[in-house]
């Protein structure tokens, strides 16, 4: 029993010990240069929603078992390059911006948190990435606000702007931004380098103009000085010998003479100087017209790309067109044309058809008469109530509302028929008759339509060559 007790008092004392040890290694200490990241349940913030991570800089934590978990993220600065190139600025002018950025992850506490939501598990090239993306968008945003002279004469300014608009874009995924360096501005049509120039020649003209005046002046004092001293001593010796009075006024002409050609030396030194100035002027000008004169040739190539390209494309768009509908209309006229040919194919084997239809029902009536004679005949009685309609429709449609006579009986030949009985057998008689309806279409009538009896018709001989034909 002693045995078991203290076989279970030393399983207590290991239990404890490992669980301490356990407990132990759950306290993480943050390094100073991580941060480290608690997530889980860690709480409520101080607007009491429910954060999603912990973020600790500098200190440590304990990590409970199962509801929670940490990750470190690492604060080494990122250096970034940015070649920013063809960056429209205010002035439409493409700009050339190759810097470099130093980045790295805020341990301000609000900016911590985003950095937890945002980068935990990227790692240091994709963090670069990202803040490059973002870069540059906002240096091409700023270089579009300034102008050349802004960006080229205060570097300050656009640094500072560059920053602000920066650092506010990265704060929002947890970077902070810590250098900036630009390490040189310029332009595809040469107007920083054409305004560099004009600075130097400027700068050098100053010089000269500067050093000019400093010798006239020390000329001119050196002469003054010179003549009062003369004018001094000559004084003082005036009363005493005439003829120094008289190498004075020599002395005095002398120095005259040269003060003469000390000022015509100094108007040549000023128009030198004219000169000097107004060829400054001419290469800064020259400059600025190079510049202009490249910028119209850009506007030029970008107005042709907008609108002659575009112009050309439409053209051909629309001969590509006209050539489908012409072919799609000589498809559609080759279709009515072998639509019309089909028809009157068809329409000629009908009637090829019809004519081949009736010399055989012509055939059989001859075979069945016995001779043509007859089998014309039959088919003229076939078709002599239509002859009689036609005779008859000559006066149908003549219409008579009223028809008034005077008749004194004395109209007709004879002195006694009445004149409206000559009237009505005019009319009947204006009808053709069948005999001449018959010439008119190249036929005779028979001869028992003519008047004739039955028995003359039969003793008429039967033409010779009309037996020989049947």
């Amino acid at each position: 029993m002693s045995q078991f007790l203290l076989l279970a008092i030393i399983a207590g004392v290991v239990f404890v010990f490992i669980l301490i040890v356990s407990l132990f290694k759950r306290y993480k200490r943050c390094p100073s240069d991580r941060v480290l990241v608690v997530y889980g349940k860690v709480g409520k913030g101080k607007s009491d929603e429910a954060r999603s991570a912990k973020c600790i800089h500098g200190g440590a934590a304990f990590i409970w078992p199962v509801i929670q978990d940490y990750a470190f993220l690492n604060l080494t600065p990122l250096s970034i390059e940015i070649n920013l190139t063809n960056a429209l600025s205010q002035q439409n002018i493409r700009v050339d911006v190759p810097s470099r950025f130093t980045v790295g992850i805020s341990t301000e506490a609000g900016i911590m948190d985003n950095a937890a939501e945002r980068l935990l598990g990227l790692s240091q090239d994709d963090i670069s990435n990202l803040a490059k993306d973002i870069i540059f968008g906002q240096l091409r945003l700023v270089v579009a606000t300034m102008e050349i002279e802004e960006i080229n004469n205060n570097r300050d300014k656009f640094l500072a702007a560059v920053s602000a608009n920066v650092e506010a874009e990265l704060k929002k995924i947890g970077l902070k931004l810590i250098n900036v360096n630009v390490t040189d501005i310029n332009d595809e049509s040469g107007y920083i380098e054409a305004l560099g120039k004009e600075a130097a020649a400027k700068a050098i003209n100053d010089a000269k103009k500067s050093v000019a005046e400093k010798n006239r002046d020390g000329s001119i004092g050196e002469a003054n000085a010179f003549r009062d001293q003369r004018v001094q001593v000559s004084q003082a010796d005036a009363t005493a010998v005439e003829g120094e009075n008289q190498a004075k006024i020599t002395i005095a002409n002398s120095n005259a003479t040269r003060r003469e050609s000390e000022a015509e030396a100094e108007r040549k030194a000023v128009a030198a100087e004219k000169v000097s100035e107004a060829k400054a002027l001419e290469e800064a000008y020259a400059a600025e017209r190079s510049a202009e004169t490249a910028r119209a040739e850009r506007e030029m190539a970008t107005q042709k790309a907008d609108i002659v390209v575009p112009a050309q494309i439409n053209k051909e768009k629309i001969e590509i067109d006209a050539e489908a509908m012409a072919e799609q209309t000589r498809r559609h006229a080759r279709g009515e044309s072998d639509a019309i040919f089909m028809k009157m194919e068809a329409e000629a084997k009908g009637i090829f058809e019809i004519l081949t239809k009736q010399a055989e029902g012509f055939e059989m009536l001859s075979k069945a008469a016995g001779n043509s004679r007859d089998a014309v005949m039959m088919m003229i009685a076939d078709k002599l109530p239509e002859l009689v309609k036609t005779q008859v429709e000559a006066v149908k449609n003549l219409k008579i509302d009223k028809v008034t006579v005077w008749d004194n009986m004395s109209g007709g030949k004879d002195g006694k028929t009445p004149a409206t009985a000559n009237f009505l057998s005019g009319m009947l008689g204006a009808i053709p008759p069948f005999e001449e309806l018959f010439k008119m279409a190249g036929m005779e009538l028979p001869n028992y339509l003519k008047g004739k009896s039955i028995e003359d018709v039969k003793a008429e001989p039967i033409d010779s060559k009309e037996n020989k034909e049947e």
